[in-house]
This record gives structure tokens, sequence and C-alpha cells, in this order.
């Protein structure tokens, strides 16, 4: 962490995302998470996974099936996560607006990773709104990131910049 940043200390029914594991941690979420663009819910479910990492807000993954028909379309490119494996990309289209590479999945997730297999993710600064379990939820800084933060985790948080090496 860089000199000078310390961990805050979370409070009653809070989180440290210094106290996240590495390699990250997959949880089940059974709290209602709804995905908005273009002005319409796109997603929503009570059956999603929280990936916890350390210094990472908790990314969300949706069942594939908790999307609308037809909101999901293949993207070009792929990244590559040392501990997920390969992703993919995917554009979120939603009340006429279309959010281009806003959203990934592992087609193929490592063996230890392999409850993420059918599930979604998207970037929440590339939604009108995310939400869990009723709150607004605010994006992770950074465009590598797709973080979900919410008044139940403190940081700091990586994805700012000069926070790469941390």
């Amino acid at each position: 962490m860089r000199p000078g940043r310390r961990p805050v200390p979370p409070g009653p029914g809070q989180e440290s995302v210094w106290d996240y594991p590495r390699p990250p941690r997959v949880d089940r979420d059974a709290r209602r998470v709804e995905v908005v663009l273009g002005g319409v819910v796109v997603a929503d479910t009570t059956a999603a996974l929280r990936v916890l990492e350390t210094s990472h807000p908790p990314t969300f993954y949706l069942p594939r099936e908790a999307f609308a028909d037809g909101v999901l379309t293949a993207a070009e490119g792929s990244s590559f996560c040392e501990w997920k494996g390969r992703a993919a990309y995917l554009d979120v289209t939603g009340g006429g607006r279309t959010a281009a590479r806003a959203a990934w999945w592992y087609p193929e997730p490592s063996p230890r990773f392999a409850a993420l297999a059918g599930h979604v993710a998207v970037y929440p600064a590339a939604m009108d709104e995310c939400r869990v379990g009723g709150e607004r939820v605010r994006s992770q800084e950074g465009d590598f990131y797709g973080g979900w933060i919410t008044d139940e985790i403190v940081g700091p948080f990586k994805g700012a910049p000069g926070t790469w090496g941390w």
C-alpha cells in the first residue's frame, strides 16, 4: 500500500477490503441485485456471487438468466485474470442505449472459480444504476476494475491513480 495510506477501520456491520483474501474468494449473496441501463432494469436477481479480493471492492457476478432477453451480446476482445482465467466481453443494451464492453464473463473459469460459470459481471460506471439490497452502488475508480462500492465496505480502494502498485 502507498505510504501514508492505512486501512479504514470497519464500523459495525462493515467489512474492510483489506481483510479480503488473496487469492480471491467467491461468496453467494442473496440480496436483491438490480442493474439499470437506458432507464430500464436489464438484470434482477437474488442469486448473485461476490468476488472478494484484497484491496478491491467486491465484484458482483449475476446469473446469465438474471439478464433480460437480448440485453447481452458478444463484444470484441478478452483479458486474462491470473486467478479466474480468460474473460470474454459483452455489450449491454437497455432502453435504446448500448454500453460497449460493459460486461464480462468467464466461459471456462479456472477450477478454483468454477462457481463463476454462467455468471456475468458489469462495470457499474457504465450503467445508469446498480443496486444491492436497494442501495445505489458507487463505482470503483479506474477503468480496469469493476468493483461495487456500498456503505458496508471501507477502503481505501485500489483503482484510483497511484494505486496500481498496491
